[in-house]
């Protein structure tokens, strides 16, 4: 029996899931946080309206320790539909993130995985004040190049956006396609926040899209800057 066909056993997933999620609950509890240009963050938390949160595949492991300035919004994440999506998505419950299931094109138009369903979930759950956590350069990259379809919720839903810059050190760097960083207990985090942004009916989605993936990169180069 291969690797893939035991780790897709819903069991295995389940006691897998509560190891990893016990194990970054403990490393992120102990880790001593930074917020950067936290003031916009807190404005766009403390309104009624929802929040698209943007933060690379890789640092997904850290993306919890924004519950601090989350506070007590209602939060999803959306994670592809695959096995290790399935796997995610549990490990994510257990950290006080939801999870819409479905991904879409690089190109930004649904396809057959998902894509509508979770488009039109994530629209719901914004207009209802909730925050929807998108990964834009997954579920399968290239690393850090951003895909169409955070634009797109932005503008369909007229939620701002606002890009969040991650890293924590001392780490484990994995050598996986999104190089995930996996944070060690009793360190030191950074998180640079950007934003928030508001994409106009009108608005050229390839020219946000690129100035979206330049401040995010720049966001975590930030982060990465301040625990040198």
């Amino acid at each position: 029996m291969s690797f893939k066909t035991v780790f897709r056993r819903p069991d295995v997933q389940g006691v897998l899931a509560v190891i990893l999620s016990t194990y970054l609950d403990f490393a992120l509890r102990t880790t001593r946080w930074r917020f950067e240009n936290r003031a916009p963050a807190d404005a766009v938390v403390d309104a009624p309206t929802g929040i698209v949160a943007c933060f690379w595949h890789g640092n997904i492991p850290l993306g919890p320790a924004c519950r601090t300035v989350l506070k007590k919004k209602p939060r999803k994440v959306i994670i592809s539909l695959s096995a290790d999506g399935q796997f995610i998505a549990k490990a994510m419950e257990r950290l006080s993130f939801g999870s819409i299931r479905g991904s879409s094109g690089r190109g930004g138009d649904a396809d057959d995985k998902g894509g509508s369903a979770a488009l039109r979930e994530a629209v719901k759950f914004l207009r209802a004040g909730g925050v929807v956590a998108i990964t834009p350069d997954g579920p399968r990259g290239p690393i850090n190049e951003m895909a169409a379809g955070a634009v797109t919720l932005a503008k369909i839903s007229g939620a701002p956006v606002m890009l969040f810059g991650l890293c924590a050190k001392p780490a484990i760097r994995l050598k996986s396609w999104d190089r995930t960083l996996i944070p060690l207990p009793f360190g030191r985090g950074v998180v640079v926040f950007d934003g928030p942004f508001h994409v106009a009916r009108g608005a050229d989605d390839e020219a946000v899209r690129l100035d979206w993936q330049a401040r995010l990169c720049a966001a975590d180069r930030a982060a990465q800057a301040l625990l040198a």
